[in-house]
């Protein structure tokens, strides 16, 4: 497949690589497609083994009396990862811990990484899943012991043999290099920096030669979405020009992808990079507001940003980035709906509307219909465009937390406005006591909107401190 790799599996009390530790290590060594080395050992994590995880690997406490800790391992480790591609089904997960055990050395692992789900997701595309336990029963292999670090090593092993008879070793060696093919990067940019770059979701910057960032994006996987912008295969002429300037590169990690986005939104108005156009654009966002009684006259009156209110949001009816918008979508409302454009506030002048005379307004500029059903009317046309009122008594907080890294965020908003994220108790009770001037934001509210529409949204309602259900918007 490559000219030396090492499939490895490792066995952990947890998911989370700052917080969670090894407890087992397996690995077969191949060069030149000859297997030359196989080496297993448990660890010792120096911390209780969680029952459920000595359910599932048969690992348990006991074990662990004569076990070796890492750092007596390392050194016999780094023997067998020198030179070779280290190969893992899922291998973020296993070079996540691999980095932070050497990283409590003062030991910086710099490895080049080959992940075989990806691999198989590259050799047979046809197929939905390709978790190993997929790939175990589609390819009909024999795995004595499941959730043991060689007995998974073994099963990759016997993945690799069965798809080189299927589709040749040629296919699997070329899918291997693809995976593998490295990124042109900018003549300015360290390629270290690229093993220092997070796997997790956040929002990154790239910055020219001066003070004034280039470009802010956000991914879920900030590593993976920085190297796509160098690829070589460029979608755009934008993809290219940033690539040639960009010569340093800052990122923020986050708990979350909602935090991310929330994150891109904010840093891009402030700071306004050259190759955002689409959320830096200057724009008028323009609402409709209703006349609270039917013999208000105009009905309707166009409010622009600056001047709403969120807390009474609900009140407002479209959210239109220009003046012209949203005449031209009011107009189309009354045709639709045969209202009278003259009381709409769309046209001046005395007596019936144009729209009236050609039979296409039912009649209340020319007193042929009730304003109290007119005016009824017009409210279930513009039922649809509604801004929607806060549901809540007060502030709340959507909490998210990152599995890799343990790294746990509450975003806090009022009145659909974001107040800020914090990470602490002590930054949350000044948050949630502090009054903010509410300035609305229709990115943040369409945002927040998406993401309370989520069931799995975390919400915390900070004024009873009791959590809610995100479907009650």
């Amino acid at each position: 497949m490559l000219p030396a790799y090492v499939l490895l599996d490792l066995e952990t009390t947890g998911a989370t690589p700052l917080v969670d530790r090894i407890t087992e290590i397996a690995l077969i060594r191949f060069e030149n497609g000859q297997e030359v080395s196989r080496w297993q050992t448990l660890v010792n994590p120096d911390t209780a083994i969680p029952p459920f995880i000595q359910r599932l690997t048969g690992i348990d406490d006991g074990m662990m009396a004569n076990a070796p800790r890492f750092k007596e391992v390392a050194g016999e480790l780094l023997d067998h990862l020198e030179g070779a591609v280290l190969c893992a089904h899922n291998v973020r997960f296993d070079h996540g811990f691999l980095k932070n055990e050497f990283k409590r050395m003062g030991i910086d692992l710099r490895q080049k990484v080959l992940c075989t789900v990806k691999l198989s997701r590259k050799l047979y595309p046809q197929h939905r899943s390709h978790s190993l336990d997929s790939i175990i029963q589609r390819h009909a292999l024999q795995c004595g012991a499941r959730h043991r670090a060689m007995g998974d090593v073994v099963a990759l092993v016997d993945f690799l043999r069965s798809a080189e008879v299927e589709l040749g070793p040629v296919a699997i060696a070329q899918a291997a290099r693809e995976l593998l093919k490295g990124h042109t990067l900018p003549s300015g940019i360290d390629a270290a920096i690229l093993d220092d770059i997070p796997e997790g979701p956040g929002v990154y910057l790239f910055y020219g030669d001066n003070q004034l960032p280039l470009y802010i994006g956000k991914s879920i996987n900030i590593r993976g979405r920085v190297l796509s912008h160098f690829s070589g295969d460029h979608a755009s002429t934008k993809e290219m020009r940033i690539s040639q300037e960009v010569n340093h590169i800052e990122w923020i990690e986050t708990a979350g992808e909602f935090g991310a986005l929330m994150l891109e939104s904010r840093l891009v108005k402030e700071r306004q990079p050259i190759y955002n156009r689409q959320l830096r654009r200057e724009r008028q966002l323009c609402s409709w507001r209703l006349a609270t009684s039917h013999d208000v006259r105009p009905l309707l009156t166009l409010v622009r940003e600056e001047e709403i209110d969120p807390a009474t949001l609900g009140q407002l009816f479209g959210t239109f980035r220009s003046k012209r918008q949203a005449v031209e979508v009011l107009r189309q409302i009354a045709e639709n709906h045969a209202l009278c454009p003259k009381v709409l506030g769309l046209e001046t002048g005395k007596g019936p509307c144009f729209a009236h005379q050609l039979r296409k307004c039912k009649g209340v500029c020319a007193g042929k219909e009730a304003s109290e059903l007119h005016y009824l009317r017009l409210q279930q046309a513009l039922a649809a465009h509604r801004m929607k009122t806060w549901p809540y008594p007060g502030k709340i907080g959507i909490h998210e937390q990152n599995p890799l890294t343990g790294q746990s965020q509450l975003h806090v908003f009022e009145h659909w406005c974001a107040l800020g994220s914090v990470e602490d108790e002590a930054s949350l009770h000044h948050l949630a006591s502090a009054r903010a001037d509410l300035i609305f934001d229709l990115d943040t509210y369409k945002l927040l909107l998406r993401e309370l529409a989520k069931a799995t949204a975390n919400i915390k309602c900070l004024v009873t401190g009791k959590p809610m259900m995100a479907t009650s918007i």
